[in-house]
Formats: C-alpha cells, sequence, structure tokens
C-alpha cells in the first residue's frame, strides 16, 4: 500500500468499540443480532468498530466465521451509513507472519478497513524485540489495509511492548496507530508526543479514557463501549470543552463500571447486554455463561453507567 493511500485511511479521533460476538442457540453466527447492534453503536455516534478483537472471541472463530462477520458489519455500515467513512477494523493477529499476512487479506478482501495485530507470543523467548518490529513491518509491508498494533500483554503471554518498540513499528507508513490495553499512560503520553503525525494512539479500556485525553490520546478503544457507547463519548467531548469537574465525574462511573468488565471479561459483557439491551448471546464453550447469582452481581455493577447512558442517549 502506498503512503499516500495509508495516509487517507488514518483514523479519526473517537471512541471505537470492539463488539461482542453474537452466536444464536446452535452455536452459529447471529447475523441479526451482530446488525442490530452495529445499528445501535452507529446512532450512538461511535467513530468506529473492531470486530475479532478480545471481546469478539477472535479465537473462538474460524477463518470462515471471520470473514461472514465481517461481511455482515460492512454490509450493515454501508446500509446505515451510505458510503460515509466509518471504520470497520478487524483482528488479524496470529503467531506466523505467514497467517497475519493471509488474515489481514482476507480481512480486505471481506470488506474491513483496517487490520488491528497483536504481537506474537507463543515462541516469545525465541522472538526479541527487533524480531516483533520486522514481524509488524513484514506485515505491513504485504497488507492491503493498515494495521494498528496491539499492545495487550494478558492476551500476548505477558508481552508488554516498550514505547520505544511501538515508536519503531510506527515508523512504517501503512502502521497507523496503536491500542494500549496496558493502561501505562506514561507510555500513552510518550507514544503520543513523539508519533508521525497523524498515527492514532488510543487507550485499550474505558477506565483512563480521561487521562489519555489529556495528556495526548486521539481516543480510546474500548470494549465497555459496548454497553454505554455514549457515556463515554461524553467523558472526550467535556474534556474538549474545558469542563474537566464534570468530564472527571463521568469518568469516576465509567470507571466503576469499567472495573467489573474487566474482572468479568467478555462474559460479563454479554451478560449486561443481554439484560439492558435484550441480546449478547452466552459465550463460546469452554467458556461459560454466570451463574444466577453471579449474573446479577454483573448487572448491579453496570446499573449506574446504564442508568446514565440513558440519560445521555435521550
Amino acid at each position: 500500500m502506498s503512503a499516500s493511500k495509508a495516509a487517507h485511511l488514518r483514523l479519526d479521533n473517537g471512541v471505537y468499540v470492539p463488539t461482542v460476538a453474537c452466536f444464536t442457540a446452535e452455536d452459529e453466527i447471529d447475523a441479526a443480532a451482530t446488525e442490530k447492534h452495529l445499528v445501535r453503536l452507529i446512532n450512538a455516534g461511535v467513530t468506529g468498530v473492531v470486530v475479532h478483537g478480545s471481546n469478539g472471541e477472535a479465537v473462538h472463530l474460524s477463518r470462515d466465521e471471520r470473514i461472514a462477520i465481517i461481511r455482515i458489519a460492512r454490509d450493515t455500515i454501508l446500509q446505515e451509513l451510505s458510503g460515509n467513512k466509518f471504520p470497520l477494523i478487524a483482528g488479524c493477529g496470529a503467531q506466523s507472519t505467514r497467517e497475519t499476512i493471509t488474515l489481514c487479506v482476507d480481512a480486505s478482501k471481506a470488506g474491513a478497513t483496517h487490520a488491528l495485530i497483536l504481537p506474537p507470543s507463543y515462541y516469545g523467548s525465541l522472538i526479541p524485540d527487533s524480531l516483533v518490529v520486522q514481524y509488524f513491518q513484514d506485515v505491513a509491508d504485504k497488507s492491503p489495509i493498515p494495521i494498528i498494533v496491539y499492545n495487550f500483554p494478558a492476551a500476548a503471554s505477558g508481552r508488554d511492548l516498550s514505547s520505544d518498540v511501538i515508536l519503531e513499528i510506527a515508523q512504517h507508513p501503512n502502521v497507523v496507530g496503536v491500542k494500549l490495553t496496558c493502561g501505562n499512560t506514561g507510555k500513552l503520553a510518550r507514544i503520543a508526543a513523539e508519533c508521525p503525525s497523524g498515527f492514532f494512539v488510543g487507550g485499550g479500556s474505558a477506565d483512563f479514557i480521561l487521562q489519555g485525553h489529556i495528556v495526548g490520546a486521539n481516543g480510546t478503544i474500548s470494549g465497555l463501549a459496548n454497553l454505554c457507547p455514549r457515556a463515554c463519548l461524553h467523558i472526550m467531548e467535556l474534556a474538549d470543552q474545558g469542563l474537566f469537574k464534570e468530564a472527571r465525574e463521568v469518568q469516576a462511573v465509567v470507571a466503576k463500571a469499567d472495573w467489573v468488565a474487566i474482572r468479568t471479561g467478555f462474559v460479563g459483557v454479554k451478560t449486561a447486554m443481554g439484560h439492558f439491551v435484550g441480546y449478547g448471546g452466552r459465550p463460546r464453550m469452554p467458556c461459560v455463561g454466570p451463574t444466577h447469582k453471579e449474573a446479577q452481581s454483573i448487572v448491579d455493577g453496570f446499573q449506574a453507567v446504564m442508568e446514565l447512558e440513558a440519560t445521555l442517549m435521550r
């Protein structure tokens, strides 16, 4: 991909939602629920969506299912927005350079605009930082869509990319952003200060949207936004207006809810979605849904932020 084309596909500031994967009772892709969820997020005003991330059970999906979900998302976006720019980011990370490139090609053909990629980690002791940089450069050379670095140590056998490594990767013209689920706002500040112009720097959790915004983040890619996209957006809107006291108050409500999401993972988010918005579905095995008591605790933990969300959606 040329540098000029990559520049055209750089990400705008805002809230991006790593969507959950919806399954039917027969454990097949639930196209209707997927469409319904995307419409809800688009109507809430989010800037873009991610499929096949950690919240999207990427590791539970076959190659064909990945392609099918991207196509459903693409068709829904086109129907709702009639061609307006709306990034559709697909998780494409794999353990080999070859497979990662294949997933990027698949994603592009199916309609994704960007690829989100974890560093290889299974053979972590054999892959020093220099080879991680090489991995991203090689993928970026061959990917038909721009890529976003996904720094999530918990999903990468503990590998936590430093700001130096990320900034080196960021020099490639087809690498257009980073998602920092590590939660390190110092690292975020360093990258935001030194990255190339137009490079998207986003936090990966909703509990530090305001903190990240203050030190230079371009937005957030947060799983909690599946439930409360408007609340997440509102934090940035208030900060942009200089209303930091009000922004802190909203951030406090969001951070409390995000702690529930962090502790219960995508299972908790899907459970809460089933209660509050009427869809979501169970996870794929070997993951299982919560007990009745656990589900009630999850719902109670999200109650305040969903009440706030309801007021913001009026």
